[in-house]
């Protein structure tokens, strides 16, 4: 909406300052301080009206969890949906500095609103209940993998995104293993976003790790979106996949990185509010879809590796209990393991979110490995 303040700089030569409004750069900047303030301002009142709500986290019982249950005890009762300030957020933030008629955009908006709503839902079931059931596992699939279909038809019949979701590329490499995937388009790039939707879902256990791993890998994205949307830097210099809509999506992952800054200021440990299913969901929703616009989709598992190391780790966990008997890992997500193996909750965090740092550098590397 602010993009269009630029036009005005022609009426009167004391506009001129105006012409920054055209600058995507700017328009990033604007949209991080802009989510980052909202949620810092509106954070403790979101919180005690969480809290007002009696919309606590359940907790899981020690039949459950055993050991794990004494470890976080003492979280019972801390409110839970806080993730409505991120998906709130992300929202003002972009429709006040983006361009609402960019595809890119408008898709991933839908996206966030979808995943967000399924999430709360989730919380809600959970709360009312007061267990850690919620939306059933193969409901909460078929919405997700619904609302990923949605998304990527409407990229696949527009005009101007169609050819363009349509190739693969392999990190590092300058042009794509696959021109055209045709109907693999509606496979694969729903895979993204289930997977990585689900994967930050599962990373969301301990106060504040998912929260700062979304702002290191929404970070490195902005980076790959901005370059995937300039063409001579893209095409000329770094021979990545450029659309002329790309650079856009710079200013929606900059509008995360600032309202994960902002909820982490409430949600690092000890944590005073949990993003819940409705910021897990919707925060992977949101990954997944960008690393579509930058045509990146298959670099998120370097960019993303802690998402990928905890899904992985269930996986893992739940295949070896079927077929042998025995369990890889103390309890997965693997982020308990390490609980259980006597590291300190902080500790745990301090070091998945360095890991998550080197994994985003090593992603940006690839950008001159062509």
């Amino acid at each position: 909406m602010l993009y269009f303040l630029h036009q005005l700089k022609d009426s009167a030569d004391a506009l001129e300052i105006l012409n920054v409004f055209q600058y995507q750069t700017f328009r990033a900047a604007g949209a991080c301080l802009t989510a980052f303030l909202l949620c810092v301002l509106l954070g403790n009142k979101v919180i005690l009206k969480l809290i007002s709500l009696k919309l606590g986290q359940p907790i899981r019982t020690k039949e459950e969890v055993h050991q794990l249950a004494e470890l976080h005890g003492g979280k019972s009762g801390t409110p839970t949906m806080g993730g409505i300030l991120i998906v709130g957020t992300v929202l003002i933030a972009t429709l006040l500095w983006a361009r609402i008629s960019n595809p890119f955009i408008q898709t991933l908006v839908f996206v966030t609103l979808t995943t967000g709503a399924l999430g709360f839902v989730d919380d809600y079931l959970k709360v009312a209940k007061k267990n850690s059931v919620g939306v059933r596992g193969k409901v909460k699939l078929l919405v997700q993998f619904v609302v990923s279909f949605v998304a990527v038809g409407y990229l696949y019949q527009h005009p101007e995104t169609g050819d363009y979701i349509r190739q693969l590329y392999l990190p590092s490499l300058k042009y794509p293993i696959i021109e055209d995937m045709g109907i693999l388009t509606f496979l694969l790039l729903p895979l993204v976003i289930v997977g990585c939707s689900n994967a930050v879902n599962l990373t969301d256990g301990l106060d504040g790790l998912a929260t700062g791993c979304t702002i290191t890998t929404a970070l490195a994205y902005a980076i790959f979106t901005y370059v995937a949307g300039h063409q001579i830097v893209a095409e000329e210099y770094l021979f990545v996949p450029y659309n002329k809509y790309a650079g856009e999506v710079a200013i929606f992952c900059a509008a995360l990185v600032g309202a994960g800054l902002g909820f982490l200021w409430f949600n690092c440990y000890p944590a005073k509010v949990f993003m819940g299913d409705t910021g897990s969901l919707a925060i992977g929703g949101m990954l997944g879809m960008v690393a579509i616009c930058c045509k990146q989709e298959l670099l998120l598992i370097i960019v993303g590796f802690v998402f990928v190391m905890e899904a992985v780790s269930v996986i893992l966990q739940v295949a070896s209990f079927k077929l042998t008997g025995k369990r890889i890992f103390k309890m997965s997500p693997i982020h308990h393991h390490f609980e259980l193996m006597g590291w300190e909750e902080s500790k745990v965090i301090n070091r998945f979110w360095i890991i998550s740092i080197i994994a985003a550098m090593i992603g940006l590397m690839t950008l001159k490995l062509r």
